[in-house]
Protein backbone atom coordinates (compact mmCIF):
# COMPACT_ATOMS: atom_id res chain seq x y z
CA UNK A 1 0.00 0.00 0.00
CA UNK A 2 1.09 3.53 -0.68
CA UNK A 3 -0.44 6.90 -1.29
CA UNK A 4 0.52 9.05 -4.25
CA UNK A 5 1.70 11.70 -1.78
CA UNK A 6 4.40 9.43 -0.39
CA UNK A 7 4.59 7.95 3.11
CA UNK A 8 5.88 10.51 5.62
CA UNK A 9 4.61 8.52 8.60
CA UNK A 10 6.15 5.32 9.91
CA UNK A 11 4.40 1.98 10.15
CA UNK A 12 4.43 2.31 13.94
CA UNK A 13 2.62 5.65 13.74
CA UNK A 14 -0.03 4.19 11.48
CA UNK A 15 -0.38 1.23 13.85
CA UNK A 16 -1.27 3.74 16.57
CA UNK A 17 -4.04 5.08 14.32
CA UNK A 18 -5.45 1.59 13.90
CA UNK A 19 -5.31 0.92 17.65
CA UNK A 20 -7.29 4.10 18.29
CA UNK A 21 -9.90 3.07 15.73
CA UNK A 22 -10.17 -0.37 17.31
CA UNK A 23 -10.55 1.02 20.82
CA UNK A 24 -13.15 3.57 19.75
CA UNK A 25 -15.46 1.14 18.01
CA UNK A 26 -15.02 -1.54 20.65
CA UNK A 27 -16.31 0.98 23.19
CA UNK A 28 -19.30 1.80 20.99
CA UNK A 29 -20.19 -1.87 20.69
CA UNK A 30 -20.07 -2.27 24.47
CA UNK A 31 -22.24 0.81 24.95
CA UNK A 32 -24.87 0.20 22.25
CA UNK A 33 -24.56 -3.41 21.11
CA UNK A 34 -25.27 -4.58 17.57
CA UNK A 35 -27.23 -1.47 16.57
CA UNK A 36 -26.57 1.57 14.42
CA UNK A 37 -25.23 3.28 17.55
CA UNK A 38 -22.80 0.42 18.00
CA UNK A 39 -21.08 1.41 14.76
CA UNK A 40 -21.42 5.13 15.59
CA UNK A 41 -24.29 6.02 13.27
CA UNK A 42 -27.09 8.19 14.61
CA UNK A 43 -29.98 5.99 13.51
CA UNK A 44 -31.21 3.19 11.31
CA UNK A 45 -32.69 5.46 8.62
CA UNK A 46 -29.36 7.09 7.74
CA UNK A 47 -27.58 3.76 8.16
CA UNK A 48 -29.85 2.20 5.54
CA UNK A 49 -29.46 5.21 3.25
CA UNK A 50 -25.69 4.76 3.27
CA UNK A 51 -26.08 1.09 2.37
CA UNK A 52 -28.30 2.03 -0.54
CA UNK A 53 -25.64 4.22 -2.20
CA UNK A 54 -23.43 1.17 -2.71
CA UNK A 55 -26.06 -0.44 -4.94
CA UNK A 56 -24.85 1.93 -7.68
CA UNK A 57 -21.52 0.10 -7.56
CA UNK A 58 -23.08 -3.37 -7.68
CA UNK A 59 -25.31 -2.39 -10.62
CA UNK A 60 -27.75 -5.26 -10.19
CA UNK A 61 -25.08 -7.99 -10.18
CA UNK A 62 -26.83 -10.05 -7.50
CA UNK A 63 -24.44 -12.97 -7.67
CA UNK A 64 -21.29 -10.88 -7.21
CA UNK A 65 -18.97 -11.47 -4.28
CA UNK A 66 -18.74 -8.58 -1.83
CA UNK A 67 -16.03 -7.60 0.63
CA UNK A 68 -16.98 -5.17 3.41
CA UNK A 69 -13.95 -3.59 5.09
CA UNK A 70 -14.93 -2.37 8.55
CA UNK A 71 -18.12 -4.43 8.42
CA UNK A 72 -19.13 -3.89 12.05
CA UNK A 73 -21.81 -6.39 13.01
CA UNK A 74 -22.52 -7.19 9.35
CA UNK A 75 -25.59 -5.06 8.70
CA UNK A 76 -24.66 -4.52 5.04
CA UNK A 77 -24.92 -8.27 4.57
CA UNK A 78 -28.47 -8.18 5.96
CA UNK A 79 -29.31 -5.29 3.64
CA UNK A 80 -27.94 -7.04 0.55
CA UNK A 81 -29.80 -10.26 1.27
CA UNK A 82 -33.04 -8.29 1.65
CA UNK A 83 -32.33 -6.68 -1.75
CA UNK A 84 -31.86 -10.08 -3.40
CA UNK A 85 -28.05 -10.16 -3.53
CA UNK A 86 -26.83 -13.70 -2.85
CA UNK A 87 -23.10 -13.71 -3.69
CA UNK A 88 -20.42 -14.61 -1.17
CA UNK A 89 -20.10 -11.89 1.46
CA UNK A 90 -16.82 -11.41 3.35
CA UNK A 91 -16.72 -9.01 6.28
CA UNK A 92 -13.53 -7.70 7.87
CA UNK A 93 -13.34 -5.68 11.06
CA UNK A 94 -10.53 -4.80 13.47
CA UNK A 95 -12.82 -5.26 16.50
CA UNK A 96 -13.10 -8.98 17.40
CA UNK A 97 -16.41 -8.37 19.15
CA UNK A 98 -17.90 -6.96 15.95
CA UNK A 99 -16.96 -10.08 14.04
CA UNK A 100 -18.41 -12.27 16.79
CA UNK A 101 -21.70 -10.36 16.57
CA UNK A 102 -21.72 -10.57 12.77
CA UNK A 103 -21.26 -14.32 12.89
CA UNK A 104 -23.97 -14.68 15.54
CA UNK A 105 -26.47 -12.54 13.64
CA UNK A 106 -25.87 -13.69 10.08
CA UNK A 107 -24.24 -17.09 10.36
CA UNK A 108 -21.65 -18.60 8.05
CA UNK A 109 -23.82 -19.73 5.14
CA UNK A 110 -22.66 -17.65 2.20
CA UNK A 111 -20.67 -15.43 4.57
CA UNK A 112 -17.13 -15.25 5.87
CA UNK A 113 -16.14 -13.14 8.88
CA UNK A 114 -12.54 -12.09 9.49
CA UNK A 115 -10.75 -10.05 12.15
CA UNK A 116 -8.29 -7.64 10.55
CA UNK A 117 -7.82 -4.72 8.17
CA UNK A 118 -5.90 -6.23 5.25
CA UNK A 119 -8.00 -8.72 3.25
CA UNK A 120 -6.35 -11.81 1.87
CA UNK A 121 -9.31 -12.91 -0.28
CA UNK A 122 -10.27 -10.62 -3.19
CA UNK A 123 -13.90 -10.12 -4.14
CA UNK A 124 -15.71 -8.73 -7.16
CA UNK A 125 -16.57 -5.57 -5.22
CA UNK A 126 -15.23 -4.02 -2.01
CA UNK A 127 -16.89 -1.36 0.14
CA UNK A 128 -16.10 0.61 3.30
CA UNK A 129 -18.69 2.61 5.20
CA UNK A 130 -17.91 5.04 8.00
CA UNK A 131 -14.36 3.94 8.70
CA UNK A 132 -12.78 7.27 7.67
CA UNK A 133 -14.82 9.55 9.90
CA UNK A 134 -13.55 9.33 13.48
CA UNK A 135 -10.11 10.93 13.53
CA UNK A 136 -9.99 11.53 17.27
CA UNK A 137 -6.68 13.11 18.26
CA UNK A 138 -4.74 11.87 15.23
CA UNK A 139 -2.94 14.58 13.25
CA UNK A 140 -4.84 15.46 10.06
CA UNK A 141 -1.88 14.60 7.80
CA UNK A 142 -1.51 11.17 9.38
CA UNK A 143 -5.23 10.51 9.13
CA UNK A 144 -5.25 11.49 5.46
CA UNK A 145 -2.44 9.02 4.81
CA UNK A 146 -4.42 6.34 6.67
CA UNK A 147 -7.43 7.11 4.46
CA UNK A 148 -5.38 6.93 1.25
CA UNK A 149 -3.69 3.71 2.28
CA UNK A 150 -7.01 2.12 3.15
CA UNK A 151 -8.52 3.14 -0.19
CA UNK A 152 -5.56 1.37 -1.79
CA UNK A 153 -6.55 -1.73 0.20
CA UNK A 154 -10.09 -1.52 -1.22
CA UNK A 155 -8.67 -1.19 -4.72
CA UNK A 156 -6.42 -4.20 -4.28
CA UNK A 157 -9.15 -6.32 -2.71
CA UNK A 158 -11.61 -5.90 -5.60
CA UNK A 159 -11.59 -7.10 -9.19
CA UNK A 160 -14.51 -5.07 -10.59
CA UNK A 161 -14.69 -2.00 -8.38
CA UNK A 162 -14.97 -0.49 -4.94
CA UNK A 163 -16.74 2.26 -3.02
CA UNK A 164 -16.47 4.17 0.24
CA UNK A 165 -18.09 7.07 2.03
CA UNK A 166 -16.62 9.94 4.03
CA UNK A 167 -17.85 13.09 5.76
CA UNK A 168 -17.87 16.17 3.55
CA UNK A 169 -16.39 19.64 3.99
CA UNK A 170 -19.51 20.81 2.18
CA UNK A 171 -21.35 20.34 5.50
CA UNK A 172 -22.22 23.38 7.61
CA UNK A 173 -19.11 24.51 9.54
CA UNK A 174 -21.08 25.02 12.76
CA UNK A 175 -22.26 21.40 12.64
CA UNK A 176 -18.82 19.82 12.34
CA UNK A 177 -17.30 18.00 15.31
CA UNK A 178 -13.64 18.45 16.23
CA UNK A 179 -12.97 14.72 16.58
CA UNK A 180 -14.30 13.87 13.12
CA UNK A 181 -12.59 13.98 9.73
CA UNK A 182 -14.11 15.91 6.83
CA UNK A 183 -12.81 15.57 3.28
CA UNK A 184 -12.94 17.93 0.32
CA UNK A 185 -15.05 16.20 -2.31
CA UNK A 186 -13.20 17.76 -5.26
CA UNK A 187 -9.80 16.77 -3.85
CA UNK A 188 -10.95 13.20 -3.19
CA UNK A 189 -12.40 12.90 -6.68
CA UNK A 190 -9.14 14.18 -8.17
CA UNK A 191 -7.10 11.74 -6.04
CA UNK A 192 -9.18 8.77 -7.19
CA UNK A 193 -9.11 9.81 -10.84
CA UNK A 194 -5.31 10.12 -10.76
CA UNK A 195 -4.75 6.89 -8.92
CA UNK A 196 -7.45 4.50 -10.12
CA UNK A 197 -8.46 5.64 -13.59
CA UNK A 198 -11.31 7.49 -15.21
CA UNK A 199 -14.28 5.36 -14.08
CA UNK A 200 -15.03 7.28 -10.90
CA UNK A 201 -18.34 8.71 -9.64
CA UNK A 202 -19.01 10.92 -6.62
CA UNK A 203 -22.45 10.95 -4.98
CA UNK A 204 -23.33 13.82 -2.67
CA UNK A 205 -27.04 14.16 -3.37
CA UNK A 206 -28.62 11.83 -0.82
CA UNK A 207 -29.26 14.23 2.02
CA UNK A 208 -26.43 13.42 4.44
CA UNK A 209 -23.34 15.51 5.31
CA UNK A 210 -21.04 13.13 3.44
CA UNK A 211 -20.29 11.77 0.00
CA UNK A 212 -19.83 8.33 -1.52
CA UNK A 213 -17.13 7.56 -4.08
CA UNK A 214 -17.60 4.71 -6.57
CA UNK A 215 -14.65 3.42 -8.58
CA UNK A 216 -14.80 0.84 -11.35
CA UNK A 217 -11.60 -0.80 -12.47
CA UNK A 218 -10.83 0.20 -16.03
CA UNK A 219 -10.83 -2.70 -18.47
CA UNK A 220 -9.63 -0.82 -21.53
CA UNK A 221 -6.22 -1.71 -22.84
Amino acid sequence: MSSDAGSPHSANELDIVLKQVTSYYASKLVAFGATSGGVDWNGTVSHELRHRQFLRLLDGNRGASILDLGCGYGDFCRFLRAEGYHGLFTGYDVVPGMIAEASRLHGEAGCRWRVGDNPSEPADFAVASGIFNVRGGVAPSMWTEYVHRTIDVLAGASTLGFAFNILSLSSDPNRRAAHLHYADAAEMLSHCLRRYGRSVALLQDYGLFEFTVIVRHDRAG
